[in-house]
């Protein structure tokens, strides 16, 4: 069953539609909030049980995170939208595309894979699961997540993003985290999708990302019918973050063009 999304709704003109990484909020989308507002229209949804979105009873599961999504758009009078996901929200767009494929007009995902987890990183997922479920704690997600997140040059260069992050992971439920760590856990292959997607996509990636790498983003690249990839400089996993300027100019160049071939 769905659960309604809390989002933030900014902008007008071709709808973009945020979702964030794991285990953030969509207070990560600040900056494309900030950035983009003058030209989209930008909703950023809390995904269940982050932020403001309440968690639900059902099974932890990728689908019904896509579908919350669709439900959200549904409610915002959104027909079609620029969809994009960074991480774990690039693995939820790939299950829209999937389940609500009449729901885009595009796709944008950065610093995300298509395939599923290897074995040992599934059993990772689990054990993190569930010593946040014993501790009522993310601490064992910032103690392990955290130093994988960020690119070395934040590490060096960046205090305020560094401290930022840290204090967006410490701020997210333990019971979200884990239901969501076994949502990805669960997750299918995408590729099959990926290669019956039919709008054009555009595959981001920061060139320090240590997990999904430059690789991960060339598969899902050759994958997709109509798809062009960028890769972010001096950044990490999070590279809407850690390069703001660089993912805004890839993502709004990739929208107007959308706008213009849709009119």
């Amino acid at each position: 069953m769905s659960v309604q999304l809390y989002a933030r709704d900014v902008g007008g003109g071709t709808p973009l539609v945020l979702l964030h990484a794991f285990p953030l909020s969509s207070a990560m989308w600040l900056a494309q909030r900030e950035g983009l507002a003058g030209r989209f229209r930008i909703v950023t949804p809390d995904l269940r049980g982050f932020g403001g979105s309440l968690l639900g009873a059902d099974e932890p599961s990728i689908d019904a995170m896509a579908d919350d999504v669709a439900l959200l758009m549904r409610r915002q009078g959104i027909a079609r939208a620029v969809v994009g996901g960074l991480s774990m929200g690039g693995y939820v767009a790939m299950a829209l595309a999937r389940r609500h494929p009449d729901r885009l007009l595009g796709l944008v995902l950065a610093d995300t894979k298509a395939s599923a987890d290897t074995e040992e990183a599934r059993r990772n997922r689990l054990r993190q699961a569930e010593v946040m479920e014993a501790e009522r704690s993310v601490r064992v997600l910032v103690d392990e997540g955290l130093p994988n997140l960020l690119g070395p040059t934040t590490f060096r260069q960046r205090a305020l993003v560094y401290g930022r992050v840290r204090g967006l992971m410490q701020a997210t439920p333990a019971g979200a985290a884990a239901w969501a760590q076994r949502a990805m856990a669960a997750r299918p292959d995408a590729f099959g999708t990926l290669r019956d997607t039919r709008v054009p996509a555009l595959v981001l990636v920061g060139d320090e990302d240590r997990l999904t790498t430059e690789d991960d983003a060339r598969a899902m690249t050759e994958a997709l019918p109509n798809a062009e990839l960028m890769v972010i400089p001096r950044a990490g996993h999070l590279s809407a973050i850690e390069q703001p300027d660089l993912f805004n100019q890839a993502v709004a160049e990739f929208v107007s063009a959308l706008a213009r071939t849709a009119r």
